[in-house]
């Protein structure tokens, strides 16, 4: 592959919601710039993209993949990106290497949830973005109403530069409404005509109002349409070309991926309106908490950012990265700043799928890969040693679903954690735990699909395989009233016995004020060097669980009174003393279960507000409030018990059609109604090692 300047790089996330041809649409452009012989298709799981088992297995996109081609001396850096909220992960990491977003919308289904979502996404980043309209030659396919659905979305800046030439199964090209030219496919051969008859009027209308929205982006060209002077189509695209970069003008192509209809245009409109690094904002880079600014100059010093690593358990870490300035070559020496560590770029390459091919030199705004950096993970930057700057890491995804995990084979327990730190370096949006009261291993993650496609790579590069149980809730105990007994320990063997007697009163105290101990002792009925040995008792059996096997709280304990004996008493014996007393009086003082509650912040479009707050009444929860976006959404705030939110990703997704966002945290432990007793101890009885 040829060695290309900043200006004739293009880096291009293709990007929208799951099933609206992404991958297909990669792999006719790949197809379009000779690159494969033939384009595969998902169904037959042979794209280059789509290579993982896991994702020929389900023909979804799991993560995301670079693609390259070069096309009429430039070089398009695709990147094939995941369209399920699951795996938004790779879509944020593509954007924050992208240099232009291209939109792929299928004009059957139109705008959907997360074709919204990344748009967001890519507004607040300020990425230029341009749209092409998918799967026009498939029946109920309507180029029409999606570009509706487009500009009531987007706004004024979504701008058609085609119109379709034949609807559904007839879709046979496009009208270039700069030229007042079609162009009109056979075989996938293009050949450019006078307009048709049937919509020459509609193209002009259409063709008269673009060149009125471009030309007010510039004076000049502005001042001569008025006089009646019509610009040129090349002095039109170049104009359109910086209200692209500025992002504020989102330019509409159409055509059919899987038909290869209007590809090779689109390819043309990436070169010559699409952004190339250069011509991006510089990136702001700190160090020292001095904030800097780095351009895409190859003539620079090196500076490289990891965007995404991949656990290869044939190659090891594949680190890909983007060049931000200077220009590397194989066995360059950078540091990473937050490891202080060395590191050696052995052997550049760029992916082609799986395909790894060599590079001679990576310059700037170039991406490429490198294999088996030692301590570099995502996010992270390589720079020189002498000028440590970094590139600010992105706000991490918050999970949403959890589960717990246990290896099938007792012995794979230390391989487990090993294999999920490898996954966790591929992707960042998952997390595991280690609950030391329940003794689970928690694994969190954006969905459903997520953490199965997480149970499947663990099967599959590393060998592990896994039981999925439920999270268990942290239930709290308490007391509801005063009580006090004796505790009483004595033990007899051949030489010295135990012996050690506590009298104790427990009293209920206010909800979160924790635990204190008192003692009363006088006359030395108890050694002082034993009473902290009972605390110990009491506080070991609040820890390992009360009436009810959960953890003790909000308890206030008072020593009374007790015995000792010179000979046979120790801190054993009176540790002993002390959780049999707690214990007999925990029994009498009214034990009762407590159950974690959580805040919980839906955000929600306004139709779907009364549906959530229904469902947030039937889990138990207390609406504490509502209020309105800047952007007309509804935000429903409320306190839903714990225990209701475990599949809450899951039933919300399905309650909004997607639409919904949620975040919680933990705010307070409150009384479990008496009712739901039962089930709580039946969960714990089945499960007997979170009893412990």
């Amino acid at each position: 592959m040829q060695i290309f300047p900043p200006e004739r790089i293009r880096n291009v996330a293709l990007v929208g919601h799951g099933g609206c041809g992404k991958t297909t649409l990669a792999e006719a452009l790949l197809h379009c710039a000779g690159v494969v012989n033939r384009p595969g298709r998902v169904e037959d799981g042979n794209t280059v993209t789509d290579h993982d088992p896991e994702e020929i297995k389900r023909g979804i996109s799991l993560s995301l993949d670079l693609a390259p081609f070069e096309r009429d001396g430039y070089k398009i850096n695709l990147i094939d990106c995941p369209g399920y909220a699951d795996f938004i992960g790779d879509t944020v990491a593509a954007l924050s290497v992208a240099d232009l977003a291209v939109f792929v919308v299928s004009a059957v289904e139109g705008v959907e949830v997360q074709t919204q979502v990344v748009w967001d996404m890519a507004a607040a980043m300020g990425l230029p973005r341009l749209i092409f309209v998918n799967k026009l030659d498939r029946e109920r396919a309507s180029f029409e109403r999606t570009l509706a659905q487009l500009q009531e979305s987007f706004g004024a800046g979504v701008a058609p530069l085609e119109l379709p030439v034949g609807e559904e199964v007839e879709f046979r090209g496009v009208a270039d409404l700069l030229t007042d030219t079609a162009i009109t496919y056979e075989a996938g051969q293009p050949s450019r005509g006078p307009i048709p008859d049937d919509m020459e009027s509609s193209e002009r209308e259409v063709h008269e109002a673009l060149v009125e929205g471009i030309v007010v982006g510039d004076d000049a060209l502005m001042e001569r349409y008025l006089d009646g002077d019509v610009p040129s189509a090349k002095e039109l695209e170049d104009t359109l070309a910086l209200g692209v970069a500025a992002g504020t003008v989102f330019p509409v192509l159409c055509g059919s991926a899987a038909k290869e209809v209007a590809i090779d245009r689109l390819a043309d409109f990436i070169c010559e309106i699409g952004p190339s690094p250069a011509a991006r904002p510089p990136v702001e880079v700190e160090a020292g908490g001095a904030r800097h600014e780095v351009k895409a100059d190859p003539d620079a010093e090196p500076l490289a950012y990891v965007f995404k690593t991949v656990a290869d358990p044939y190659v090891g870490k594949l680190s890909l990265f983007k060049v931000l300035s200077g220009t590397l070559k194989p066995d360059t020496v950078l540091t990473n700043p937050r490891t202080h560590a060395e590191e050696r770029l052995h052997t550049l390459f760029t992916l082609r799928g799986k395909e790894h091919i060599a590079l001679t030199e990576i310059r700037a705004g170039d991406l490429a890969a490198v294999a088996k950096l030692a301590d570099t993970a995502t996010a992270d930057t390589l720079a020189p040693k002498t000028t440590p700057v970094r590139v600010p890491a992105p706000e991490p995804l918050e999970p949403v679903l959890s589960i717990a995990i246990r290896p099938k084979s007792k012995g794979d327990e230390d391989k487990l954690m090993t294999a999920i730190h490898r996954l966790q370096e591929e992707d960042p949006a998952l997390r595991v735990r280690r609950d030391d009261e329940t003794h689970q291993t928690v694994l969190s993650g954006m969905g459903e699909t997520h953490l199965q496609i997480v149970a499947e790579r663990l099967h599959r590069k590393f060998g592990v395989d896994v039981e999925v149980e439920p999270v268990q809730v942290a239930y709290r105990e308490t007391i509801t009233q005063s009580a006090e007994a004796e505790g009483r320990y004595k033990k007899q063997t051949g030489g010295h016995g135990q012996f050690g007697v506590a009298n104790l009163i427990l009293s209920p105290t206010e909800r979160g004020s924790g635990f204190s101990f008192e003692e009363k002792i006088v006359g030395g009925a108890i050694p002082r060097q034993f009473i902290p040995a009972v605390e110990k008792g009491v506080l070991e059996t609040m820890s390992n669980g009360g009436h009810f096997g959960f953890p003790v709280v909000d308890v206030s304990v008072t020593l009374t009174d007790g015995k000792f004996h010179p000979v046979d008493s120790s801190e054993m014996s009176f540790k002993m003393a002390g959780s049999l007393g707690f214990r007999e009086a925990m029994a009498k003082a009214g034990p009762v279960l407590l159950e974690p509650v959580s805040w919980l912040e839906v955000t929600v479009p306004p139709n779907y507000q009364g549906d959530v707050m229904g469902d947030l009444n039937s889990r138990r929860g207390r609406v504490q409030g509502t209020e309105t976006t800047e952007d007309g959404r509804q935000v429903v705030r409320a306190l839903v018990p714990t225990s209701e939110l475990a599949r809450y990703a899951i039933d919300l997704r399905s309650l909004t059609g997607g639409w919904g966002r949620f975040r919680h945290g933990h705010d307070h432990y409150d009384l479990l109604p008496q009712h739901l007793y039962d089930k709580v101890a039946k969960a714990k009885s089945a499960d007997p090692v979170a009893a412990h």
